[in-house]
């Protein structure tokens, strides 16, 4: 019987704050909606084949603790210990704070792109196919409309996915690299998104959406200045 390496995951210190990034084999996978998901929009299809080499992403999206230890601050009064997500930053402000991470580390982290986003919250090569990342029940994995009052909840208090990642369905939206464009049904390899545009990608859906929106697939898009309460961000780093 031929079995899987037992994945490595990091542990890293950002002035005295750790984190940790899961390592997510690479592997192929269908990216997108299935035609029997009523709940898909037109531009999460049509579903297209991506294959991926391996990478690191957080294990959660970054915390205002984190944020605090790079940037010296956070953007607005919060009450810090308690968990919660960096939130109310935008696409721009991620590009500084990865900058200032990247000082102090010595390392290249960088936001994952779209097909590394929806890869790791489907669960890699270790996927059972959910709807929401790590199952078919949102109550189970994710903080949405219905269960938070439309408040941010301290990370890690549901249940992670299959490769131990958090809150990756509802809480915050997370930023990515990638400039927002339609859906071909083209094969591609480590797809970086178009070349230019006036839209960045954000996934996940947050507390302040209704469940459908924090499905794997749904996809959602601002320009990088727009900073919203419910904005948030998840490390990837080259494997």
């Amino acid at each position: 019987m031929i079995t899987e390496e037992p994945l490595t995951d990091l542990i890293f210190n950002a002035n005295d704050y750790r984190f940790k990034m899961i390592q997510v084999k690479g592997g192929t996978f269908m990216m997108g909606a299935s035609p029997d998901d009523e709940d898909a929009k037109f531009w999460e299809r049509p579903p297209h084949r991506v294959t991926l080499p391996s990478f690191y992403i957080g294990e959660t999206c970054v915390t205002e603790e984190l944020w605090a230890a790079v940037m010296g601050e956070i953007p607005y009064k919060a009450v810090l210990g308690t968990f919660l997500p960096m939130t109310g930053v935008s696409w721009n402000m991620c590009q500084e704070f990865l900058q200032k991470l990247n000082e102090c580390t010595g390392k290249k982290f960088r936001l994952p792109t779209e097909a590394e986003w929806e890869f790791a919250a489907r669960g890699g090569t270790q996927s059972r196919g959910c709807r929401y990342s790590g199952s078919n029940s949102i109550l189970q994995v994710g903080w949405y409309r219905d269960n938070t009052d439309n408040t941010v909840q301290p990370i890690g208090t549901k249940a992670p996915n299959e490769l131990g990642l958090f809150d990756m369905s509802g809480n915050v939206w997370e930023w990515c690299s990638d400039f927002y464009g339609k859906y071909t049904r083209e094969t591609q390899t480590n797809p970086r998104g178009p070349r230019d545009g006036k839209r960045r990608v954000l996934r996940g859906g947050s507390a302040y959406n209704q469940a459908e929106d924090c499905r794997v697939t749904y996809r959602f898009s601002n320009p990088p200045v727009n900073a919203y309460a419910h904005f948030g961000l998840r490390l990837a780093l080259n494997a």
